[in-house]
């Protein structure tokens, strides 16, 4: 029998504070993250502003100090946010029937460019024993497991910027058919580097704008590019009955997940956006969307030009030009930046928030219509709405699409 699988903890290290609570304050309070780079030196770059990671005081938010000071930031980010998903949940599962799907796009580079450096420098002896257990993309699952003594499924997933929102729907689906009783799953990412930098802005993926509030421009007119960002969303999914039966907290229920590939390009999205549109369907179809209800969509929503006016029409062929005008829709990306693996994990709990309160973050920035992006994508100001249903889609990089979908607890 296919179980419901429900969301009972939520942890945030995000541009817009480093837990869940600040983090959607913000949000609905329109505040900007994004500011001039401090954490490198751009004299050499030709982007000067990034979403970083502010105040960020690891052991203060329970990662152990000797954890802290040999691994990659990814990996801290990813734990410190874990600590907090987990807090009021910590004993309440059997370790073989709780699981781990946490990954990231780019893992640990800041550790690969370090020791790169040293070897290039000093020579190979000189290379830390610890550059591959601190660089590798399934690190941070591992590092969350041993903490939580998690030793059932642990399968890290690495989709570039759908990564957050693929390990959260392959999460749901392993807790659904059966092989967990919970998972701590979501994505992190620390890519806020000199080589990073200048390997998207080399792609043109980058926003060039030396005016931080004016630099990521979700479905505005002037858009060009996005904001990098840095951070880690970690949700905690559990069966109904096993929540219900201890008690737990319930913020939303996961209840539809669509996975496709453009099969097109290696980094633009298809035009038309057909198959985000076939996994914006898949989901809403397993949350058995239908008229009566409400919809919140936390969009993609890069701010480049080529994502947003796809991401709109995948919208409408999905829900028809009707419902999609009706749909009360945003990108968190306008505040956050794009955090790539670690995007899907921080926009779920946004949306599940939403839902949750009843009150769609909005994009902010969002001053020069654009005849492309046409829908309601809830420009500055937040808006309160009776929501029913949310949906949280990513894009990545290999044509990579993921939508998941979330319903609200009524009973």
């Amino acid at each position: 029998m296919e179980k419901r699988v429900v969301i009972t903890g939520m942890g945030a290290i995000t541009p817009l504070g480093n837990n869940v609570e600040t983090l959607w304050n913000n949000l609905i309070n329109g505040v900007c993250g994004i500011d001039y780079i401090t954490k490198i030196d751009t004299t050499d770059l030709p982007v000067k502003i990034a979403a970083e990671v502010k105040d960020f005081d690891p052991i203060a938010l329970g990662v152990d100090a000797a954890f802290a000071r040999r691994n990659d930031l990814f990996s801290i980010y990813a734990l410190a946010a874990s600590i907090e998903a987990m807090r009021g949940n910590e004993g309440c599962f059997e370790p073989e029937r709780l699981g781990v799907y946490v990954g990231s796009g780019e893992g640990g580079f800041d550790t690969i460019i370090k020791e790169v450096v040293k070897w290039k420098e000093q020579g190979s002896k000189w290379v830390s024993p610890l550059l591959i257990p601190s660089m590798i993309s399934n690190i941070a699952a591992g590092n969350i497991a041993i903490r939580h003594n998690a030793c059932g499924v642990c399968v890290p997933i690495v989709t570039a910027c759908a990564t957050g929102t693929h390990s959260i729907g392959e999460a749901y689906r392993a807790i659904k058919h059966g092989y967990a009783d919970a998972i701590i799953t979501g994505g992190s990412e620390a890519a806020v580097n000199p080589i990073s930098i200048a390997g998207f802005a080399n792609c043109k993926a980058l926003s060039r704008s030396e005016d931080p509030k004016a630099a990521s421009l979700p479905f505005d007119q002037r858009r060009a590019g996005f904001v990098l960002g840095e951070g880690a969303g970690i949700i905690l999914l559990e069966e109904y009955e096993h929540a219900k039966a201890r008690g737990a907290k319930i913020y939303a229920e996961v209840c539809g997940y669509g996975n496709t590939c453009d099969a097109h390009h290696v980094t633009a999205p298809h035009p038309e956006g057909k198959q985000a549109a076939r996994a914006i369907k898949m989901a809403l179809e397993e949350a058995k969307y239908n008229e009566n209800d409400v919809l919140h969509i936390n969009t993609h929503g890069t701010g480049t030009p080529l994502n947003d006016s796809s991401e709109t029409a995948a919208i409408k062929l999905a829900l028809g030009e009707e419902k999609a005008r009706k749909a009360y829709i945003n990108s968190t990306k306008s505040m956050t930046g794009h955090l790539l693996g670690a995007a899907g994990g921080v926009e779920v709990i946004a949306a599940a928030l939403a839902l949750y309160h009843g009150i769609v973050p909005p994009t902010i920035g969002l001053k020069e219509a654009d005849p492309t992006c046409d829908l309601n994508y809830t420009p500055d100001v937040a808006q309160k709405a009776d929501l029913t249903i949310a949906i949280s889609e990513s894009l990545g990089f290999g044509g990579h699409n993921a939508c998941i979908a979330l319903r609200k607890i009524n009973d």
